[in-house]
């Protein structure tokens, strides 16, 4: 039984023993695969199955799960239960793999999972013709021809190890050379073929045979009334179909990836199996990867039936003409994302970084590259920074450097001239443009072997964005994260550069089913006390678990007093009650020492690895103003009505009504001005503003005043 939770145990008094817990759990709902589902109108988690007349696939069989996302590419595979992703696997042999989990084709926990070890996604290659060749010329195929599949496979990768009995199958198809009973072919007929008169009615448990052209032996039983003017399906005729039975080829028992990394020395392993059954030399091989599963029991907390048990499959490669030891390709990989170059965040506010950009930059970084190789390469790599809308532009060259075959080294190493490719430095600061709030940068690497006709290369693509909060994660999700406490609270440590602004705090709850984690919390800011969340600053009652429309669409909590911070603050919010909230977890980054948990009266550091999807939205003028000439500000006191609205909104302060000299702006979550206008009008038109939270400032004088305002 899996029942993944992380314990912390603390023994206390004389009485007893209590405890408290942070907890891990994995997904219930992928939303990747969930939106994809919905665009491609996948609706369970049954998979097709290949029509004769579809085009097989000849030699070689290759997939690196570099071309396809979400989902396998289906010229080359059969179904969609499988999640083609570059997050769950670790430290792969490039970027991108083949996820087995317990999430199905439309992106939720199978509907029949269990904690008794279940089959769960399928990797089911179309059909193969394994039975001939056609290039250079055509002839037939047999096992003297030396045909193997190889494939590298890692249990667990950043997502949940699987148990000892979760394992890994692969499995090949032969024929028989029975035929079975498939299904019962059916034909539309018009009721009118079977009565007599418009009068007459076929009633439910009546025999209607087989129509002229079918097989005249076989009747249907209707349950159901049919009148002269309807239209009946029946059954035609039984179709037979050559049975087709599964081989067990190779398995692998679940395990942690730490104990697979000891057992193995590396983090995914390679295995290479010949085919030499001649069952298998036909136009109708396959071959398929399943997994088993297992997720908590039914007495477990809803939150706690999630996605468990991951293994990670790349570089599947079926050919003649092969060895034991075929086991190179020539490439040269990247593996994991590329890197954010600030120091400490995936993003950051623009004013945030100019006013100290050093501090702010890495003065190096890590690339994980690989020659797939038997022979050693002699390559370039390179970086080039391109800000988004901008001429600005820089680049750096790291030269050329051997690099060894990865079988034998690894990674390339931080050595010598590898330095200057796995190891290369932040050699500029990014622009500083004074006129833009926010702005990004496309940063693209690449690594190549340009010494023969036939180069090699590859690229990896970073987006570092400028915008108005600060993210340690890169906005996707492996994980869920709560505590498990009455009075439980959580606190995210951020440090700011200079006095700014806090009007908001963006969060992402992971989905579970049926949205059972919709509770109530209380948004709370704390100062810093020696490291740990101190004095509570601000306190902001009732707030619920939302989500926004989009894919992993962050909902913003927005402050009703947006509160001025300086140096280091928390932010976080406290649970009103012990429950299972699930705030995603990105386990790719692991800010794990700005998490701070509070349980049994005290603050404890997270031991959880993984960064919050939690960002403070901080900027200036957005709410207060800046302008020392404002001698007051009044926030909330302007009063708006309708509120929330669909279509407009009145100003119900009088002095400002009057007013034909004051100034209205309404500014969207990210500070942006989205409309505005001089005096006050009795109905001001928002028919074209998006629905969602906006702030309306008035400015009459030196006075200002402010209010929140929703548009359905």
């Amino acid at each position: 039984m899996n029942f993944r939770i992380l314990l912390f145990a603390l023994i206390f008094g004389l009485c007893g023993t209590g405890f408290a817990q942070e907890y891990v759990t994995g997904l219930q709902v992928n939303e990747a695969v969930a939106h994809e589902a919905k665009r491609l109108s996948i609706e369970n988690e049954s998979i097709r199955s290949v029509d004769e007349g579809d085009k097989y696939v000849l030699l070689p069989f290759f997939d690196d799960f570099s071309t396809s996302n979400i989902f396998p590419n289906q010229d080359l595979w059969d179904g969609y239960s499988v999640f083609v992703n570059k997050d769950f696997p670790y430290m792969p042999v490039n970027t991108g793999a083949a996820t087995l989990d317990a999430i199905d084709s439309t992106g939720r926990v199978y509907s029949d999972a269990t904690w008794v070890p279940f089959i769960a996604d399928r990797l089911l290659s179309n059909y193969i013709r394994l039975d001939s060749i056609f290039s250079p010329s055509a002839r037939k195929l047999s096992p003297a021809d030396s045909v193997y599949l190889s494939f590298f496979y890692q249990p667990q990768g950043v997502g949940d190890a699987p148990q000892e009995y979760d394992s890994l199958v692969l499995e090949y198809s032969r024929q028989t050379g029975s035929l079975v009973f498939s299904h019962m072919d059916s034909v539309i007929v018009a009721a009118s073929d079977y009565l007599t008169s418009p009068n007459d009615t076929i009633f439910p448990l009546d025999t209607i045979w087989a129509p002229s052209g079918c097989n005249p032996s076989v009747f249907t039983i209707v349950y159901d009334y049919y009148y002269y003017e309807d239209m009946i399906t029946v059954a035609c005729d039984s179709v037979f179909v050559p049975e087709i039975v599964w081989d067990d080829i190779w398995f692998a028992e679940g395990m942690k990836l730490s104990e697979f990394y000891e057992l193995h020395g590396r983090n995914m392993l390679q295995v290479n199996i010949p085919i030499l059954d001649t069952l298998y030399f036909n136009d109708k091989f396959r071959f398929r990867f399943r997994n088993y599963a297992s997720v908590s029991n039914e007495n477990s907390p809803p939150s706690y039936r999630s996605n468990v048990d991951q293994w990670n499959i790349d570089y599947v490669y079926l050919n003649y003409n092969r060895s034991v030891g075929d086991t190179t390709y020539r490439a040269l990989t990247f593996s994991q994302r590329a890197p954010s170059f600030l120091k400490n965040y995936e993003v950051m506010p623009y004013r945030q970084y100019r006013y100290s950009p050093n501090p702010n930059t890495r003065p190096d970084f890590n690339m994980f590259i690989s020659n797939l190789d038997n022979i050693e390469h002699n390559t370039k790599y390179s970086y080039n920074v391109k800000q988004v809308g901008t001429n600005f532009s820089y680049s750096y060259d790291g030269g050329s450097c051997n690099l060894k075959p990865f079988y034998e080294v690894g990674f390339q190493e931080c050595v010598g001239c590898g330095s200057a490719h796995a190891c290369p430095p932040v050699n500029a600061l990014f622009a500083i443009n004074y006129d833009m709030d926010t702005t990004s940068f496309i940063i693209t690497h690449y690594i190549s072997d340009s010494s023969d006709q036939s180069s090699i290369v590859d690229s990896a693509i970073y987006k570092q964005g400028f915008y108005n909060y600060y993210a340690y994660d890169d906005g996707t999700p492996e994980a869920g994260y709560g505590i498990n406490s009455d009075i439980g609270k959580i606190a995210y440590k951020f440090t700011l550069n200079m006095a700014d602004t806090l009007w908001g705090i963006q969060m992402y709850f992971n989905r579970t089913h049926n949205d059972v984690n919709e509770f109530y919390f209380d948004l709370v800011v704390w100062s810093d006390n020696n490291g740990k969340p101190g004095e509570e600053l601000y306190r902001q009652a009732g707030e619920q678990v939302s989500w926004e429309k989009g894919l992993y669409a962050f909902y913003p909590y927005m402050l009703d007093v947006p509160l001025k911070v300086v140096g280091t603050v928390y932010v976080g919010f406290e649970q009103i009650r012990k429950e299972y909230f699930n705030i995603g977890m990105d386990k790719n980054n692991n800010k794990q020492d700005r998490i701070f948990a509070y349980y049994l009266n005290e603050w404890h550091s997270s031991t959880v690895s993984g960064a919050l999807l939690m960002r403070p939205i901080i900027g200036a003028n957005m709410i207060l103003s800046t302008d020392e000439n404002i001698a007051e500000n009044k926030i909330n006191e302007l009063k708006v009505y309708p509120n929330p609205t669909s279509s407009y909104f009145s100003i119900g302060n009088g002095e400002l009504s009057d007013n034909p000299e004051a100034e209205l702006v309404i500014m969207n979550i990210y500070g942006q001005l989205v409309y505005q206008q001089s005096g006050i009008s009795s109905r001001i038109n928002t028919s074209s503003l998006s629905p969602g939270i906006y702030v309306v400032k008035v400015q009459s004088g030196a006075v200002q005043y402010s209010t929140k305002l929703i548009i359905k």
